[in-house]
């Protein structure tokens, strides 16, 4: 019996020996770069000097000396979806991204909720030996998956990042945001000088350091995502006073200066014909000298804020180059998301996310205070006639994805131990979603049938690694369609088809009424008319006839329909719809979207505290940010107080003169709408332990949203401060000295 058995064991031995087992640890194909893609927020055509534009970017510069400058790369328009088809290299829609995250609904392709069958560029790369992370904005969970209650499979690290460090929303203060790492809401470092592109930089600098010290030929690939140049615009202060003066010339007169750059520089064809300015904006020369002080001012930010993000980026190339890594990465930088930004309506604003909903901001003290633009106590973006010069020569801004200035955007590529046309042009066709292509080509990575059991979606990008050789390589993206709130254009062979729907992209809230049929379609020859100038639509019917049918195959296709321009108020899932009740614990960090819909309405909040001493201070419960919002806290001698500001259109502080003295306390906020429709004002009364303390009225309140990247928090005010709190205590004011038991909210 021994023997038998001693027998079936060198059997078994000898049938292991003869099978290898697999790697544990997978290793990248060799000679595979690390990657390194960089995408911009909101920055058109032309805003930078690399392709003719008045805002210096010398990384950008250098990074196209050294590679490829692509002028007729695409993205979808609007920032959501352009993020999904880079990190998917599908269409947007057809993974189920096809609208911003806060503006989805129930369709199919405008849901909101990343396709399982469309895996992300990172989950590939990770499979495939690299190590990953991301840095900045994420912008693709929906809002009812974002809270610590998950789930957690569409967050970064779900989707195939390694480390995540950034924000979820479409944007962030720059000097106070709120930020997550992995899946933990955090406070950003303390420092007086802090500001959120540098904070992103440091730590990918670091992560990247980290990967080649302990694993030095591993390859990694890094999603660096500022927020900028998004709204607010922020930036620190000496980058802003570099281009005090250049732009007081106005929009109308840099627009031309703008365009012969970009034929010097031959990023567009000497035969290019500028656009005209949309109607609906307004000349320069119409403006009122103080409305034209404004709107100068604000661009200087906007310019400051741009030179500062490159210097970041600039920062990340020469991390590279200081450990040898450079030479062995591919450098995807893509200059915007979509086209320039007319969110900050017509006359621009300090405070846009308030202008945004109507609310008022008085010019006359807007004005005294132009040199605080672009600090702390501003939350601006520039008019949109600077999005539309910004976008030169096309015609259009971010949204309207039907014309070049949406969906046109400077990409630099660089590679030094595989690009060798240095500085190089390439005119062939692009869109963002040919990033996952290029990179797995680069790679020698192929995109699997089969991921977990799930069957996945074909690619819709083609690979770029082609022109990379051979700048009159035939392009092989021949087709592409895009639509962004109804707007809507199809590109084939070097022609484009082109229909205006029914939205203006300042303004920013408003509600589809026009019939699709009743669009007027454009039709452009793109081969002999780079800035869609020219519309052929009359001249050749039947070739505009045959585009718009190719249109809505590739809708039907890619979930695109039904079309429906831009849809509010969709019935989609919410943590808080339908309840009147909450209560909260010490810890809770809620997103804004997911907190109790105070907004035209009254309500109560009661804080239950227990104070050991007399030494309780900080945040009891806050909602919003500095722009607006409301914060009920314990001032350093142990006092209540409730803050509230409603953007330009007012604030108050109310501060009781009761010190919380040891034992346990009850304060309570009552806030009594007036009534009589949205946005009304209201008296608020703050009691403790059952005593009237203050009282105090808001003229006006937000009548939808206080911000669309703050949060609802207990024990801590993570992003920007809602309160006045002591600038000793640093980022947060924490509740200490005592202990919150819960808060409730009723909404009456």
């Amino acid at each position: 019996m021994l023997r038998i058995a001693q027998g079936v064991v060198l059997l078994f031995a000898a049938s292991v020996a003869a099978s290898p087992a697999p790697p544990l640890q997978v290793q990248a194909p060799a000679a595979a770069p690390n990657v390194v893609v960089v995408l911009l927020d909101d920055v058109g055509f032309a805003a930078s000097s690399t392709f003719g534009g008045p805002v210096e970017t010398p990384a950008l510069d250098a990074l196209a000396r050294e590679g490829l400058r692509y002028n007729r790369f695409h993205t979808t328009g609007i920032c959501s979806p352009t993020r999904a088809a880079l990190l998917s290299g599908r269409n947007a829609h057809a993974v189920g991204i096809g609208a911003v995250m806060n503006s989805a609904d129930e369709r199919p392709g405008y849901k909101g909720v990343h396709a399982a069958d469309a895996a992300t560029i990172a989950t590939l790369l990770l499979r495939n030996g690299y190590n990953t992370a991301a840095f900045g904005k994420w912008h693709q969970t929906p809002d009812w998956e974002i809270s610590q209650s998950g789930p957690f499979d569409r967050w970064p690290t779900g989707q195939g990042f390694e480390k995540f460090y950034g924000f979820f929303g479409g944007e962030s203060d720059q000097f106070e945001p709120t930020l997550l790492e992995g899946t933990t809401p955090v406070l950003r470092p303390k420092g007086k000088d802090y500001h959120l592109t540098e904070d992103l930089a440091n730590r990918a600098i670091e992560w990247m350091q980290a990967q080649h010290s302990v694993t030095p030929d591993k390859p990694f690939f890094l999603y660096f995502a500022p927020g900028a140049t998004h709204a607010p615009l922020q930036a620190p202060p000496a980058w802003i006073e570099k281009y005090r003066g250049h732009f007081d010339a106005g929009w109308d007169a840099i627009r031309p200066q703008i365009l012969v750059r970009q034929k010097q520089l031959g990023v567009v064809p000497a035969n290019t014909d500028l656009t005209p300015r949309p109607a609906g904006l307004p000349a320069w020369d119409s403006l009122s000298t103080d409305e034209r002080t404004i709107a100068a001012r604000l661009m200087e930010v906007y310019a400051g804020f741009l030179a500062h993000t490159d210097a970041q980026v600039g920062r990340l190339v020469q991390a590279l180059k200081d450990v040898g890594e450079f030479d062995h990465t591919l450098f995807i930088y893509i200059v915007g998301d979509n086209g320039g930004s007319a969110e900050g309506g017509l006359k621009g604003s300090i405070s846009y996310m308030g202008a945004i909903q109507g609310l008022p901001e008085d010019r006359a003290r807007t004005l005294s205070r132009l040199d605080s633009f672009g600090g702390p106590d501003t939350y601006a973006q520039y008019p949109a006639a600077w999005a539309w010069a910004m976008s030169t020569p096309f015609q259009w801004m971010k949204t309207v994805a039907s014309h070049l200035g949406a969906t046109r955007n400077p990409l630099v590529v660089s590679w030094p131990r595989r690009i060798k046309d240095h500085g190089g042009l390439r005119s062939q066709f692009g869109h963002v979603n040919d990033i996952l292509p290029t990179v797995l080509e680069a790679a020698g990575i192929v995109v699997p049938e089969m991921l977990d059991g799930i069957r996945q979606k074909p690619l819709n990008g083609t690979s770029l690694v082609y022109s990379f050789d051979d700048a009159q390589a035939p392009e092989r993206h021949r087709t592409q369609y895009f639509e962004v709130y109804g707007h809507r254009a199809v590109y084939h062979d070097g022609w484009m088809a082109s229909a205006f729907h029914e939205r203006l992209p300042w303004q920013v809230i408003s509600r589809d009424s026009k019939p699709f049929e009743a669009d007027t379609w454009e039709l452009h020859d793109l081969r002999n008319d780079f800035s869609q100038a020219h519309d052929l639509a009359a001249q050749d019917p039947q070739r505009l006839e045959a585009l718009q049918a190719l249109f809505m195959r590739e809708a039907q296709r890619n979930q695109v329909l039904p079309l429906r321009g831009q849809v509010l108020n969709a019935n989609l899932p919410s943590l808080t719809r339908g309840r009147t009740e909450f209560t909260y614990y010490p810890g809770a960090v809620v997103p804004e979207a997911d907190a109790p819909n105070i907004f035209n309405r009254s309500w109560t909040l009661t804080a239950t505290i227990e104070a050991p001493g007399a030494r309780a201070r900080g945040v009891i419960a806050t909602m919003g940010g500095a722009p607006a919002g409301w914060s009920l806290y314990l001032d350093v001698q142990g006092r209540p107080v409730f803050a509230y500001r409603a953007f330009e259109a007012g604030a108050l502080e109310l501060a009781s003169d009761a010190r919380l003295d040891a034992g346990r306390h009850v304060v309570r906020v009552d806030f009594d709408y007036d009534g009589g429709g949205y946005a009304k004002g209201g008296t608020v009364r703050l009691q403790v332990d059952g005593l009237p303390q203050i009282e105090g009225r808001m003229a006006a309140t937000p009548p939808k949203f206080f911000s669309i990247n703050e949060t609802f928090d207990v024990g801590v005010d993570m992003g920007s401060a809602a309160g006045r709190y002591p600038e000793e205590a640093g980022p947060g004011y924490a509740f200490s000295g005592g202990r919150i038991e819960r808060v409730d909210i009723h909404l009456r």
